[in-house]
């Protein structure tokens, strides 16, 4: 018996024991975090999906896996097909399925610290429909047959200086109670790790590429704040940092404090705060205030302090990657290269500048047919050797204490075919469309989506992903509310308007499925423009990511004037930001002909 089917088996037992028909299993943590710290896996644990957004739904007699685009090769190479069934959403949703398997008297388990509320109510309505039940379970039944199932990190929280966040947590704990009393609000309850990272300035080492701390918070309407955090995590110097208004309680204290807000009207994020939160709110006798955390939009909305910082961290991860692409132009036509040994060294590279803190996540190091999984993860059964008249793609980025950074590069090793010259081009027209567009205030991203794919569809082509994403500020590379997509992407998003002091990337990409893959990605920052017949406010996007693109894969001929005055202005900055800080006269010169005029 596989590993796979002997968990499965050992779930199952456990459910028979319960009195259970079945139990979903989702990628994520109390937080709905979308990267949890290895104690949360459960997923992986179970299926080995090692993808970032997925969730198991499993029965007596059958199982499904649910991913979207993303992933659709990923799962079938991960997860055997003969114990789960493959679903795509949104095709498909883990709700419908359970609701088409269920049989009359069906009880279906799931957790409800890893499911939001609305999830739970829609699942158990429409199995209430035929007869079965959704059950809350008071222990995650995986815990119980997961023998060496990680403990939770006890890593020390951190102190995020204000040189770095540009605020004190004084005064951004008293903008979110201000917020609190203009709506009336007693306190509300922050549970995404990022927010309660941001609003205290803190970090943390808890979850793998993302400096956050496991925590709770409950912020009052006076300003002060309820801390729930393992006792071991909390230093000296993180009490003098918090002072006397954010008051410090054990993590298991956190569902009697809930319940303690009788009366009171307390607000709570639906979407980062779990089943749960709310289930213990409403046993204690509390009002509730469904509104979205009070954190997301100033922290999605850089100060100056952090426009700078992000602007200095991607002058240097830029001159790092750069150092790696001078490297791999060198290496990789001699052979014997292979994806863990180019990300093992473009990691080396980033360490070389004594700056960094973590990778943003883990290094997407792609050859040939991998490069056509957009969320490809190398491992050592996965390691491809780099070939000769090959594409190869690596999609990156570091931690840095000052900004944290997401680039994707696409090159070739030796000559491309017409075709991916072509496709290519086409990416990078998309790519250069968004760069370069103008835009009224107000505008939001799901708006702008279709200037990325235009030239792919063109043709009849596109991809399966959004195309840009919000990144935080020594936080999550991945970070809401803004967002570039599809209205039908499964990504679906993008419904926020941009603001200046965002930062998004911007990432349009081709994959060629068991061929290769394309993406060409930058991290641009939201500034405002100006227009001479401007009527209204005007944004515009400053490209804050600075390293060479490969000239060799793009047909010059199908690039217009203006899109050849955007290419040689970006390389013209990268070689003048870059090029300082190259000490090797090999890497130095290798800049001046990436960055050369087309």
């Amino acid at each position: 018996m596989s590993t796979t089917a002997a968990r499965l088996a050992a779930l199952r037992a456990a459910l028979a024991a319960e009195g259970l028909a079945g139990f979903v299993v989702p990628l994520t943590d109390e937080h709905m975090s979308e990267y949890v710290g290895d104690y949360a896996q459960r997923l992986q644990w179970l299926t080995g999906f090692g993808g970032s957004a997925g969730t198991a739904a499993v029965l007596a007699d059958t199982a499904a896996i649910f991913t979207d685009g993303r992933y659709t090769v990923q799962v079938r190479q991960q997860v055997p097909g003969e114990l789960f069934q493959y679903q795509d959403v949104p095709a498909t949703s883990v709700a419908q399925w359970l609701a088409e398997q269920a049989q009359p008297g069906m009880r279906i388990g799931h957790d409800p610290w890893l499911h939001t509320r609305a999830w739970a109510s829609g699942t158990a309505a429409l199995l209430k429909a035929k007869g079965a039940e959704l059950v809350a379970l008071a222990a995650n039944p995986i815990d119980a047959v997961w023998a060496d199932r990680p403990a939770p990190s006890l890593a020390p929280i951190e102190v995020h200086e204000d040189r770095f966040s540009g605020r004190s947590h004084a005064d951004k704990r008293a903008e979110v109670a201000s917020w609190l009393k203009e709506k009336g609000a007693d306190a509300a309850v922050i549970a995404a790790l990022d927010s309660i990272a941001w609003l205290l300035n803190i970090r943390g080492r808890d979850v793998p590429r993302t400096p956050v701390a496991l925590a709770f918070a409950i912020i009052h309407a006076d300003a002060s704040v309820d801390l729930f955090t393992a006792p071991e995590k909390v230093t000296d110097a993180l009490r003098a940092h918090l002072g006397a208004d954010v008051r410090l309680h054990p993590r298991e204290a956190f569902n009697g404090a809930l319940q303690s807000l009788s009366g009171k009207l307390v607000a709570a994020d639906p979407q980062s705060c779990v089943a749960a939160i709310f289930d213990a709110l409403e046993a204690g006798g509390a009002r509730l205030l469904e509104a979205r955390d009070p954190c997301v939009l100033p922290r999605a909305v850089k100060n100056a302090t952090e426009i700078a910082g992000t602007t200095a961290a991607h002058v240097r991860d830029g001159a790092a990657l750069t150092r790696f692409l001078a490297w791999f132009d060198r290496e990789a036509p001699k052979g014997g290269l292979d994806e863990l040994a180019a990300a093992e060294q473009l990691r080396q590279f980033r360490a070389a500048t004594n700056s960094l803190e973590d990778l943003s996540f883990d290094t997407i190091s792609a050859a040939g047919p991998n490069a056509a999984l957009p969320h490809y993860r190398v491992s050592g059964e996965t390691n491809r050797a780099i070939v000769a008249d090959s594409i190869y793609l690596v999609d990156s980025g570091g931690q840095y204490r000052d900004g944290t950074t997401d680039v994707t590069r696409t090159l070739v090793v030796g000559t491309p075919t017409p075709e991916m010259q072509d496709r290519f081009t086409r990416v990078l027209k998309g790519h250069i469309a968004l760069a370069r567009a103008l835009f009224p205030a107000g505008t939001k991203g799901v708006q702008l989506d279709a200037l990325a794919r235009q030239h792919l569809w063109a043709v009849g082509l596109d991809y399966n992903h959004g195309t840009g994403h919000g990144v935080g500020s020594y936080l999550s590379v991945h970070e809401g509310p803004q967002r570039i997509a599809a209205a039908w992407s499964a990504q679906a998003g993008g419904d926020e308007a941009l603001r200046p002091g965002m930062i998004l990337s911007n990432e349009p990409g081709y994959y060629k499925a068991g061929e290769y893959g394309i993406r060409i990605e930058n991290l641009v920052l939201v500034e405002r423009r100006e227009a001479p017949a401007a009527e209204r406010e005007l944004l515009g996007f400053r490209e804050l990511t600075l390293a060479p693109i490969d000239r060799r894969l793009v047909d010059v001929g199908l690039l217009t004037a203006e899109e050849r005055d955007w290419w040689n202005a970006y390389h013209a900055r990268v070689a003048a930001e870059i090029g300082p800080l190259l000490t090797d006269a090999g890497e130095q010169a290798w800049l001046e002909r990436a960055c050369a005029p087309l």
